[in-house]
């Protein structure tokens, strides 16, 4: 999609799709929008996914394109060639691929926001993209010629040892018979935490719960295979194929402690599925097998395809260098620059950042305190990035701009220039956000403001690698004037840090922290910025508020609508009058604000209107007691369920246009056979009605109660009818066949009354 892409309001494209996304499901969910995702197609050409997210174990790639990008009788060729090539590799790469166009977006906003519902589900499990973050780090051992007794000795020590320098995952070569189902069962009890063992075949789930039950009898031990689904057990054994498909049944942090058998199995899409899903505290790989018939590393294959470090452990265990930080003021005023949860109207902070006295902030900045330092200027566009870098060169230092509309071989020969030192200032968009890095970087400026957690790490990244003779990253955060809510972020925002002293420390080992704590308590500046232009005594009180941490422990006005037996409009007529009063209220412009609740005020709110409070864990049994106990003023509610358990689709998804066709068969069959058909009022008994009366009739009727308990949902615009996921995909066969019979049994004795 062309950056340049303008929306009718002005805004971009992809602002656009985030205001729709941010509708369907709440704006804290935008958070989860990965823009501009790298990628490599099947030549290993570098591409980017328009937005890139994870929805539990899948990974859901969204492309926003203009009338012509994919119409052959409008784009080159090539180009249509290539875009086929592009969305045919982000299918191999096994994610799933939705597209939109903007036209749709801003002529048809309700249809895109209907399929994103269908498409991504009614309450989707969102999570972090974390691609930016460093690959753990991980060891092996070998254990061939070892006897029992010293494996397990030496085993453990080493795990033990592992975890305590915060290494997270471990691969252990055994060889077959030393007992490596033993050692990890010992470690694992050592643990002490919930367990999870994975083995590709029924026998070695089966022998492994033996283990367990043998050697750790004190917790309980549960088998995940086939028809046996003991998910509740502190030990789970299950089989790779059974856990993978059922990602859903568990928790991302049921589980501390993993344990992967036959581990070079690894690479396979289900092991990759299950373990980008879990989050667990240790991960621990096991085989008797070191060698693949491929030729590809074990270790690097596991590492890579389980967990991820977070930059604060990643520095701690020397594995990225540790960061200084110096924060210099801007008089650019963002409180009135209008923002959509995650970014900035770029016309609004384009007004306000183009300007002469900031941009001269930043150069000044450059060339008072690094103008003889590799330093990345991460700029708010190419037109900001190129006036800054020309700013620079007045100044007499060589400074290039770069972007992804230079020609390739322009941008690498400017890139190997800043690598060999040639170039000092790196002046930057979006380019360098991803697929690049360039160890020997000294500093970053972050000029660009910016309220996406995931950009801010990206742009950090470019400039932790370590290389020799770097002690440190000195990182320049621009910090203009915002208010809470639309305060872009920072180190010490990331960080959580609310003391600030110019160019202490933010990251760093537990020694270098505490040796900086030392020497700034005692007035004196570490060796490292002796030559920077700032004092050691300098405080500042920093306010890290986030408005996006907060809302992640809060209920969304969406989820709390969701979680009660009352219409939605209902519970905005309460807030509107005060009965219902937010927990935090963000304002995202003059006549838009966002509403959050505490778990505790949904529960005060249900008890003094008398509400039935829902949840996952008892929607199911909520609606099989409704349809247990339901009122019978007229016949529609049991003909509705039959419809639907006649009529839908794996998912519990019906079209509307076939419950109107059961309902019209239904009511005149009865009147062939010269049954009573309905009370004299009713349509069906009145006769002349149209298709269209139908409908009316059943959305009006029967459907209304059970939309009311979140129990069915119509997606207009697609014309479907769809039980609520937690209630469909649970239900057994045995329920729905109570459910008819139920059904049959209630239209029976409403018809003796009737008669």
């Amino acid at each position: 999609m062309s950056r340049a892409l303008q929306s009718a309001s002005g805004s971009t494209a992809e602002d656009l799709f985030i205001d729709l996304f941010s509708d369907t499901f709440g704006a804290e969910k935008a958070g989860f929008l990965y823009s501009q995702y790298h990628f490599f197609d099947i030549y290993n050409n570098d591409r980017f996914a328009d937005f890139m997210i994870e929805n539990g174990a899948k990974r859901i790639a969204i492309e926003i394109d203009d009338e012509a990008s994919h119409h052959p009788g409008l784009v080159s060729r090539n180009k249509f060639y290539d875009d086929l090539l592009k969305q045919n590799s982000m299918i191999h790469l096994g994610w799933d691929v939705y597209r939109w166009a903007v036209r749709q977006m801003q002529l048809q906003p309700d249809t895109v926001k209907d399929e994103l519902r269908v498409f991504l589900g009614n309450a989707p499990a969102f999570r972090e993209v974390t691609d930016y973050l460093p690959a753990q780090r991980s060891k092996s051992f070998e254990a061939v010629d070892l006897e029992l007794k010293e494996h397990q000795k030496a085993a453990l020590a080493s795990l033990e040892e592992m975890r305590q320098n915060h290494e997270t995952i471990a691969l252990i070569y055994h060889a077959t018979g030393t007992g490596k189902t033993v050692t990890a069962v010992s470690d694992a009890k050592r643990f002490g935490k919930r367990t999870l063992f994975i083995a590709h075949t029924n026998e070695l789930v089966n022998q492994a719960a033996d283990a367990f039950r043998s050697l750790w009898p004190e917790v309980s031990v549960g088998v995940y295979m086939g028809a046996q689904k003991e998910k509740d057990a502190f030990v789970v054994c299950g089989s790779v194929q059974s856990v993978a498909l059922h990602t859903e049944e568990f928790c991302e942090t049921d589980f501390d402690y993993i344990i992967i058998d036959e581990a070079h199995h690894a690479s396979a899409e289900s092991y990759q599925k299950m373990l980008a899903y879990f989050k667990p505290s240790f991960t621990l790989g096991l085989t008797a097998t070191p060698e693949r018939a491929d030729d590809q590393d074990i270790l690097s294959i596991f590492k890579n395809t389980a967990h991820k470090l977070d930059i604060k452990t990643a520095v701690e265990i020397g594995e990225l260098v540790s960061v200084r930080c110096i924060r210099i003021h801007t008089n650019i005023d963002l409180t009135k620059v209008r923002f959509n949860s995650v970014r900035y109207n770029i016309r609004d902070l384009e007004s306000k950042l183009f300007v002469p006295d900031r941009n001269n902030l930043i150069v000044d900045t450059f060339m008072e305190y690094v103008s003889t330092k590799r330093t990345v200027i991460f700029c708010a566009s190419v037109k900001h990035a190129e006036e800054i870098a020309e700013k620079i060169r007045e100044k007499g230092v060589e400074a290039r701009a770069v972007s992804g509309g230079m020609k390739l071989s322009e941008r690498n020969e400017v890139l190997a220039k800043f690598k060999s030192g040639e170039v000092k200032a790196l002046c930057a968009c979006d380019l360098l956000n991803e697929g690049w890095d360039c160890p020997e970087t000294e500093v970053l400026f972050m000029a660009r403001p910016t309220m996406s957690k995931v950009l801010y790490t990206q742009q950090l990244g470019r400039g932790m690698r370590l290389s020799e003779g770097k002690d440190c990253l000195m990182v320049f955060d621009f910090v203009d004037n915002a208010t809470q809510y639309n305060m872009p972020y920072s180190m010490h925002r990331l960080l959580k840090l609310k003391d600030y002293h110019p160019g202490k420390r933010v990251l760093g080992t537990k020694k270098q922290m505490q040796e900086d704590d030392e020497l700034y308590r005692g007035g004196e500046k570490p060796d490292a910025i002796l030559d920077y232009p700032v004092s050691a005594t300098d405080y500042e009180a920093v306010d890290v508020f986030n408005w996006q941490d907060e809302a992640a422990g809060m209920l969304s006005q969406i989820e709390f609508i969701r979680r009660v037996d009352v219409q939605a409009e209902t519970v905005e007529r309460y807030i509107r009058e005060g009965k219902i009063v937010p927990d935090m209220i963000v304002p995202l412009s003059e006549h838009k604000q966002l509403k959050y609740f505490h778990e505790e005020t949904l529960i005060v709110a249900a008890e003094k209107f008398g509400w039935t409070l829902i949840s996952d864990e008892n929607r199911k049994e909520l609606f099989m007691d409704m349809v247990r106990q339901m009122d019978m003023s007229y016949s529609y509610k049991p003909v509705l369920l039959k419809a639907i358990l006649q009529y839908a689709d794996a998912k519990g998804r019906v079209r509307l246009d076939d419950i109107i066709a059961y309902f019209k068969n239904y009511y005149e069959s009865r009147k062939a056979d010269g049954l009573v058909v309905e009370k004299s009022n009713s349509i069906y008994a009145k006769g002349g009605y149209s298709d269209a009366d139908v409908r009316r009739n059943i959305l009006s009727n029967p459907f209304k109660r059970f939309e009311d308990m979140q129990m069915l949902h119509h997606t207009k615009t697609l014309g479907i009818i769809e039980v609520e996921p937690t209630v469909w995909k649970h239900l057994t066969d045995e329920e729905k066949q109570e459910i008819e019979h139920i059904c049959d049994d209630k239209l029976e004795q409403y018809y003796k009354r009737l008669a």
